[in-house]
């Protein structure tokens, strides 16, 4: 059908109009993206800060971690088992059965480290990955304790996964001549490497509770001389080199699992990290049989027949050492940028 020029105007005007609509829905969804993408990736602002739009700003990896409450999680070496007084008061409701102590690294970093919402300490000796989800000595999950107001979570775990007090019994506990010790072997590396799934387990039901938190994963250190020089506590030099490598093994193994889920975090751009300090050489010329060790020998009452748990942990110099990589890696961040952003 051809239009006569009568009803050219009318045809022109409702173009108009429609084309109008469209290009005023166009910029409201726009601009909309525009304020949603400023404000959580720090793109689309106005090029000035005279703008309608306000600028975001993006926060350090020391301003994220203090931006909010530090929740301490983990197992006895997070606690303090080496350092634990049975005899002191208890520090908090339940520190008794988790052993934990004033003398750990959580408590250097709630001095040393403002955090805006507090902090709260909740490391339980013997935990597994499985405690800390689903709870130990009647007391709610570790876990629990994380909520969308925490900016920071350190977390020791996965040595008691691997079942790594047992096998160190086991090597101790034989006879001179045994093989004991390295027969282990095989059902040792095989917890080692179920661990990982575990430990990713572990870190989304963080990051579920606190998207916005950076997870800083603490390892374990060596605990024999990279040479030995003679046996300690029934451990011949060989055995101290294979315990050492398990003990390698294992934190490579939390190491890989914590670093394959920053990278899902930084693809997606999304706020807070996970992060890995890796204390393996930190006791190096202080560990058990040089004169000044950071760690606990065995400790062994012989009248009682009773072994005490703070064998094999970190003497008091060990802790202030864990506490100084714990806090260098709180004011460093991750080899990366956060997302982590703010208005000013």
């Amino acid at each position: 059908m051809t239009l006569d020029a009568a009803n050219r105007p009318f045809t022109h005007a409702v173009l108009s109009a429609v084309l109008g609509v469209a290009l005023a829905l166009t910029a409201f969804w726009t601009g909309a993206f525009d304020v949603v993408a400023c404000k959580a990736l720090g793109i689309g602002c106005p090029d000035t800060t005279t703008g309608t739009l306000p600028q975001v700003k993006r926060l350090t990896p020391k301003q994220a971690a203090l931006s909010g409450a530090y929740i301490a999680l983990g197992d006895s070496f997070s606690s303090g088992e080496g350092v634990y007084d049975p005899g002191a008061p208890p520090i908090d409701r339940g520190a008794g059965l988790c052993h934990r102590s004033s003398g750990s690294y959580v408590p250097q970093i709630t001095r040393s480290h403002p955090f805006a919402g507090g902090a709260s300490f909740w490391a339980c000796a013997g935990a597994t990955t499985t405690n800390l989800l689903k709870g130990q000595h009647g007391h709610s999950p570790q876990i629990d304790r994380v909520t969308a107001e925490t900016s920071l979570v350190t977390v020791s775990i996965g040595g008691n996964d691997a079942g790594f007090t047992d096998v160190l019994k086991e090597c101790i506990v034989r006879l001179p001549w045994s093989s004991t010790c390295v027969e282990q072997e095989p059902a040792v590396l095989k917890r080692i490497d179920d661990l990982g799934p575990r430990m990713r387990e572990v870190l989304r039901a963080i990051r579920d509770r606190a998207p916005q938190a950076r997870v800083v994963v603490v390892g374990y250190p060596r605990i024999f001389p990279r040479d030995p020089g003679g046996r300690v506590d029934n451990l011949s030099p060989d055995d101290q080199r294979w315990l050492n490598r398990v003990g390698r093994r294992l934190n490579e193994t939390i190491g890989a699992a914590v670093a394959e889920f920053d990278r899902a975090i930084a693809a997606f751009k999304g706020p807070g990290s996970a992060e890995f300090v890796d204390p393996y050489d930190a006791f190096e010329g202080h560990e058990i049989g040089r004169a000044q060790p950071y760690m606990n020998a065995l400790d062994v009452n012989v009248e009682r027949l009773l072994v005490y748990s703070r064998s094999y942990h970190p003497t008091a110099d060990g802790y202030r050492r864990l506490g100084e990589l714990v806090a260098r890696q709180i004011d460093s961040g991750p080899k990366r940028l956060l997302n982590n952003l703010t208005l000013p």
